[in-house]
């Protein structure tokens, strides 16, 4: 039992986080490109129709993103694996894309389930791939998703060029922005978010085993193929809400991850929840940066996190190089 606990994330620290997070957004709320004191909140339509659902979308799209990379890391058995990186949140743009030249923004499932289709096409097509065996291919799965991006960015240019008209509703989805979150984004993404955050967090001792092979996992009673496809569908599909609802914001997935298992080591039982509050936290303080340093203009929020991220992987691909 003691055993146990000491796996378990710290509850003094998920409590600390959890504070500084619920600080960052009510700080966030005070800023953009029209600023309030704390007593004209509650009285503005714009803080009550704009501000705060984009506080709320940026933080639950940090935490999805963010577990969603730890998730990947551990399956793939990748430490350079996230979203972004393997394509999927690429994959998810083009079906958002598709959705919106089609007229099916006013379905209700109209974008999200064309971007959840093709985000589930790019991991099938992606774990086909670079399997060998019951193995990963390390050199494979990086090369599959650096090309299947580029591939899908030259579609979604393609498509822009073909349909002027809704050029600027797609260059949305390829660049990244809260701007446009609605109430109505976020009653979507809050279930979502919180049934695939679950799922992963009740796997994460299956996570740690995964990170061993699959040959070891199996010896340990883990029920491999029937795990792997559980998490790739939650994480998929929260993916795919995500990029549906704000567009394609990069290496959160990646840079999360890291920086907290440095702190909290590999165990998935206390990274998860850890990196499920500092995803929140990250892309929230990259939200508000991006429209409070330019403002009356905005930054896209995933040129910010790019900036960040992009050098980063790059180092952890020459730090990891010999072990391709």
């Amino acid at each position: 039992m003691n055993s146990t606990a000491h796996h378990r994330a710290n509850p003094w620290v998920l409590a600390g986080l959890t504070l500084l997070l619920l600080g960052a957004m009510a700080a966030s709320c005070l800023f953009g490109a029209v600023d309030f004191r704390w007593d004209e909140l509650w009285h503005s339509p714009i803080f009550l129709r704009l501000r705060l659902p984009r506080v709320l979308m940026s933080a639950l799209v940090g935490a999805v993103l963010s577990v969603c990379g730890a998730a990947y890391q551990s399956v793939f058995r990748n430490p350079l694996t996230d979203p972004y990186v393997l394509g999927v949140s690429s994959g998810a743009s083009l079906g958002a894309a598709v959705a919106i030249l089609l007229g099916l923004e006013a379905w209700l499932w109209g974008v999200g389930g064309m971007a959840l289709v093709a985000a589930l096409l790019t991991v099938v097509l992606i774990y086909r791939i670079a399997s060998i065996g019951n193995r990963m291919h390390t050199t494979t799965l990086l090369l599959t998703g650096v090309c299947l991006t580029l591939l899908i960015s030259a579609v979604i240019s393609f498509l822009m060029v073909l349909n002027q008209e809704k050029m600027d509703a797609i260059i949305f989805w390829t660049m990244g922005s809260f701007g446009s979150s609605t109430w109505a984004d976020v009653c979507l993404m809050a279930p979502v978010a919180a049934v695939g955050i679950a799922v992963v967090l009740w796997h994460g001792r299956d996570l740690n085993l995964l990170l061993a092979g699959s040959e070891a996992a199996k010896s340990m009673g883990v029920e491999v193929e029937r795990v792997k496809r559980v998490l790739l569908l939650f994480t998929t599909l929260m993916v795919a809400f995500a990029v549906s609802s704000c567009g394609v914001i990069g290496f959160v997935g990646l840079i999360v991850p890291h920086a907290v298992r440095l702190v909290s080591g590999p165990d998935n039982r206390r990274l998860v929840p850890y990196a499920m509050l500092c995803g929140a936290l990250f892309v929230l303080v990259c939200d508000t940066l991006a429209r409070t340093l330019l403002r009356p203009s905005e930054l896209p929020v995933g040129s910010l996190t790019s900036m960040v991220g992009a050098p980063l992987f790059i180092y952890l691909l020459y730090k990891n190089k010999r072990s391709y």
